[in-house]
């Protein structure tokens, strides 16, 4: 999935030490806003080092981030997150849906005579019969 915005919040850096493998850990959160009639606000995260040194953001950035959206449920609660593995810097375009396809325009469309089978106010006035071409009796 992929989200475009502006970056306004740098959160700080989170960092500990896995119990498992003991490893070190690192995870650098942002918050974007996206630049829509109704913009949403969208924090994510980019977990590890090396993505956060390759994939540097500050505030004011305009950016599209691809992630993955994850939940997981700890002592009854849930809880989601945003993972982000790219981040690229400006608003990238969306792709047509047809993949190369050239994207089809809408054409005006011209005013076609109305053909009617309804009586005229001067045929009911008159009382005059109706031949609509068929023999029923409605």
């Amino acid at each position: 999935m992929e989200v475009s915005g502006k970056i306004i919040q740098v959160l700080p850096l989170q960092e500990g030490t896995s119990t498992r493998t003991g490893n070190p850990w690192q995870v650098q959160s942002y918050v974007l806003e996206t630049q829509e009639q109704y913009p949403k606000k969208v924090c994510f995260e980019i977990f590890g080092e090396e993505r956060i040194k390759a994939n540097p953001c500050k505030i004011d950035d305009l950016v599209t981030v691809s992630f993955d959206i994850e939940s997981r449920e700890f002592n009854g609660r849930w809880y989601t997150s945003i993972r982000a593995w790219k981040v690229q810097q400006g608003i990238v375009a969306a792709e047509p849906s047809a993949q190369g396809q050239p994207e089809k325009t809408a054409q005006p469309v011209q005013p076609q005579p109305a053909v009617s089978n309804l009586q005229t106010f001067d045929q009911i006035k008159n009382d005059a019969p109706v031949d609509d071409g068929t023999d029923l009796p409605f």
